[in-house]
C-alpha cells in the first residue's frame, strides 16, 4: 500500500494542466482551460481543468475530480495504479507500506484545533487583544485562530476525549520528559499550518508574555510538517495567486492575515524561518511573480538577502519590499497606510539588484582594498546566474563601485559567452527564421505578433523575410536555411507557442531594465504596470503582440 504522506507529496507535485493535456488538448479559457469531454459526445466544450484548484468538472456529464480520478477514469485504473501511472509520468518515487493494513486517517490535529478555537472565543481579553491588533471576526474565523490554555487543560481534553495521545506526541502537540507530560503550547494565540491541500499539519503560537523570550514557537519538524516547505496562508491564498500570477511572501502570520483583510489575498509568509530551496518546487509551480515583503531591520533585511540570493538563482521574477520607520505591513494597514502600502508593492528591488546594493553597501568602498574585496564578493555572486544575467549586471556593478565596467572580467564554465549565447538564446531566434524560411505563410501571423526589437540578434533577417526576401537571395538567410542543426516548428499551435516565449522573454528584459532608467517615476510606474500586467496574460499562456515598452523614454 502506497503510504498517505507520499500520496500527499504527489499531489503537491502534480501539475493538472500538464497531466490532462497529455491525454487531451486542452484550451486557454481565462484562467481556466476547457476541452470536448473525453467521457462523453459533445461538441461544444463544456469540461473545465482549474489549475488554482487542481481540478476538474465537466458541466454537460457531471464528471468531476483531481488528477488522480481522471486517469482513473481515462485509463480505467484502480486507484493504487492512476497514483502509481501519474507518479511514472512525472518521474516521482512512491513510499510503501511495510504491511498492508488499512490505518484510519488521523484527526486529532482537526480535533485539537476545534478545542484552541472554543477556548479563544470564551476568551474575551484575548479577543480584544486581536481586535487592538485590526484582526476581524470574519479572519479570525477564516485562518481558524485559535488559544491554547494552561498547560493542564490541554492535557485533560486530550485524556477526557480519547485523543491518540502518540500521536499527540508524534506531531508536537504534547511533550514528555523523564518525570512529566506536557502541552507544547500554553498560554498562546493559535494560528494553524495548513499543508497546501489544506489538511492542518501543525501549529504556530504567539505568546503575549512581554517577558517570554520564544515570543513565536511551531509544532516540532514531523513527517506531516517541514517547515521549510510551507508557506502559512498558501490554502487560502493559492486561488489568488493563480488568477494574479503574483505572490507576496512576507514574515508574519499577522502580516498574513492583515494583508488578506486589506485586499491582498494572494499573501503568505514563511514559518520562522527565510525563504529555502525547498520552496523553490512550489513557487515554480505557480509561476508567479514573487515579492518579498519583509521588516526593514537587520533581521529582516538578512532574511531577505538569503532569500534574494536563492530565487535570482533561479531568474524569478519580482523583488524585494523592506518597510521602514519599525512599520510592518500590518501596521501600515492599522494605521490607515494602504495607498502607501499599494506603491511599495509595485516598485519592488529586483532580486540581483537588491543582492548586489547589500553587497557592495556592507563594505566602505572609499578605502581601495575594501572596494576590492566588494568587487570579489560581487563577481562570486554573479557567477552563479545565468551567463545573460552576469553580462546585464556587471554595469551596475561598475556603477554602484565607480570602477572602469573593463574591471568586470567574468569567467564562464563555456569560455566564450557568445558561443553559450548563439547555442542557447539565438538558437529560439535562429529556429523562428529558419521556420518562416520553410514555411513563409506563417510571416503573416509572425508579423501580427512580433516586430524586429524582439530579436536580438537576428532582427536583420525577420525584416528581410517580412519585405518577401527568399533564402536564395540572400547569404545570411541562406546561411540559416542551409543549417543542417536547425529544425522547422511542426504546426501553427507549437509555432504560437514559440512566439509566447521570445515575446516573453523580451518582456522580462524589458522589466529588468526599466529599474535601470532615470525618468519621470509616475510614468515609470505606469510602464511597469503594463509590462508586468502582460506578462501575466503571457505566464497563463495568452499569447499577445510585443510593444517596445522604452519608446517614450
Amino acid at each position: 500500500m502506497i503510504t498517505k504522506d507520499s500520496i500527499e507529496q504527489l499531489k503537491d507535485r502534480i501539475d493538472i494542466v500538464e497531466i490532462i493535456s497529455s491525454y487531451i488538448d486542452l484550451r486557454k479559457a481565462g484562467t481556466n482551460f476547457s476541452a470536448c469531454c473525453p467521457f462523453h459526445n459533445e461538441k461544444t466544450p463544456s469540461f473545465i481543468v482549474s489549475p488554482a484548484r487542481n481540478s476538474y468538472h465537466c458541466y454537460g456529464c457531471g464528471v468531476g475530480g483531481d488528477c488522480i480520478s481522471f486517469v482513473m477514469e481515462y485509463e480505467h485504473l484502480n486507484f493504487t495504479e492512476s497514483v502509481e501511472k501519474i507518479a511514472e509520468m512525472i518521474g516521482f518515487t512512491l513510499t510503501y507500506e511495510k504491511h498492508t493494513t488499512n490505518k484510519k486517517q488521523s484527526t486529532l490535529l482537526e480535533d485539537i484545533s476545534r478545542f484552541y478555537e472554543r477556548q479563544l472565543l470564551n476568551n474575551a481579553p484575548i479577543l480584544e487583544y486581536l481586535k487592538s491588533r485590526g484582526i476581524s471576526q470574519s479572519s479570525i474565523e477564516l485562518f481558524k485562530l485559535g488559544y491554547a490554555p494552561a498547560n493542564f487543560e490541554t492535557l485533560k481534553f486530550i485524556n477526557a476525549n480519547n485523543l491518540n495521545k502518540q500521536e499527540a506526541l508524534e506531531f508536537g502537540v504534547i511533550g514528555r520528559d523523564s518525570t512529566r507530560e506536557y502541552a507544547r503550547f500554553s498560554e498562546r494565540v493559535i494560528f494553524p499550518i495548513h499543508s497546501n491541500n489544506a489538511k492542518i499539519v501543525g501549529f504556530g503560537g504567539r505568546s503575549l508574555d512581554k517577558n517570554n523570550p520564544a515570543k513565536y514557537i511551531n509544532s516540532p519538524q514531523s513527517r506531516i510538517f517541514n517547515k521549510s516547505k510551507l508557506l502559512y496562508g498558501y490554502h487560502i491564498a493559492k486561488d489568488s495567486i493563480f488568477r494574479e500570477k503574483r505572490i507576496i511572501i512576507c514574515e508574519g502570520y499577522i502580516d498574513v492575515i492583515m494583508l488578506h483583510q486589506a485586499g491582498f489575498k494572494n499573501t503568505v509568509a514563511t514559518l520562522g524561518t527565510a525563504l529555502t530551496e525547498q520552496h523553490l518546487p512550489l513557487l515554480k509551480k505557480l509561476q508567479a511573480e514573487i515579492i518579498l515583503s519583509y521588516d526593514g531591520d537587520n533581521a529582516g533585511v538578512n532574511a531577505a538577502f538569503k532569500a534574494a540570493k536563492i530565487l535570482s538563482k533561479e531568474s524569478a521574477i519580482g523583488g524585494v519590499v523592506l518597510f521602514s520607520n519599525n512599520l510592518d505591513p500590518a501596521d501600515m494597514i492599522a494605521n490607515n497606510m494602504l495607498e502607501e502600502l499599494k506603491e511599495l508593492f509595485t516598485k519592488p528591488i529586483p532580486f540581483v539588484e537588491f543582492v548586489l546594493q547589500k553587497i557592495i553597501t556592507s563594505f566602505n568602498i572609499t578605502d581601495p582594498l575594501l572596494k576590492q574585496k566588494a568587487l570579489q564578493e560581487s563577481l562570486a555572486f554573479l557567477k552563479t546566474l545565468t551567463p545573460l544575467l552576469q553580462t546585464e549586471y556587471a554595469n551596475f556593478v561598475a556603477n554602484a563601485l565607480r570602477i572602469n565596467p573593463l574591471l568586470i572580467k567574468i569567467n564562464h564554465k563555456i569560455a566564450d559567452i557568445q558561443t553559450f549565447l548563439n547555442s542557447q538564446n539565438d538558437i529560439a531566434e535562429c529556429t523562428l527564421i529558419f521556420t518562416l524560411i520553410e514555411n513563409p505563410e506563417w510571416i503573416d501571423i509572425a508579423a501580427e505578433y512580433i516586430d524586429s526589437s524582439v530579436f536580438m540578434h537576428y532582427a536583420k533577417e525577420y525584416i528581410l523575410l517580412l519585405q518577401g526576401k527568399k533564402a536564395q537571395e540572400d547569404k545570411d538567410l541562406r546561411s540559416i536555411w542551409l543549417n543542417s542543426n536547425l529544425k522547422a516548428i511542426r504546426n501553427i499551435k507549437e509555432f504560437k507557442e514559440h512566439l509566447r516565449i521570445l515575446i516573453t522573454q523580451a518582456y522580462k528584459k524589458d522589466l529588468q531594465m526599466i529599474n535601470k532608467l532615470n525618468t519621470d517615476p509616475k510614468q515609470k510606474l505606469e510602464t511597469l504596470a503594463t509590462i508586468r500586467n502582460k506578462l501575466t496574460k503571457l505566464l497563463q499562456g495568452e499569447l499577445i503582440s510585443y510593444e517596445k515598452s522604452f519608446g517614450t523614454f
